[in-house]
């Protein structure tokens, strides 16, 4: 796991939006906030945290995968990410080739990175 991740977007509040709705079924909710050059920083329980700031600079894509404690968690991250404007990357499902009970979403954010949530227990 991470301590924190910062990265810079170009549309900071269209980032922002989809973030808080997108992750919102992991549990993910804002700590800090300043100015857009500043940015947010969004955590869950695990105090890892994710800062995003507003920035000109065209970033290199990236993808960030989120611990979900369930399958459950995986399926309402897919759902809220789309409606909050992301693209598939990568429908529902297992992964077997990570391992039997690797299950998984893949969306692309605004900027275009990869945006995954994964749980890695066996089904209930």
């Amino acid at each position: 796991m991470f301590d924190h991740v910062k990265f810079g977007v170009s549309d900071y509040a269209a980032s922002k939006a989809f973030f808080l709705a997108a992750l919102d079924p992991i549990g993910v909710a804002v700590v800090d906030e300043g100015p857009p050059t500043y940015g947010i920083e969004i955590c869950d329980d695990s105090k890892a945290s994710l800062c995003l700031y507003q920035t000109e600079e065209k970033p290199a894509h990236l993808q960030l995968a989120f611990a979900a404690r369930s399958r459950q968690q995986v399926d309402d991250f897919y759902r809220a990410a789309l409606s909050a404007g992301g693209k598939d990357n990568g429908a529902l499902g297992l992964r077997p080739r990570y391992h039997a009970s690797y299950y998984a979403a893949f969306v692309l954010c605004p900027d275009g990175h990869n945006i995954e949530v994964v749980c890695h227990e066996p089904e209930a």
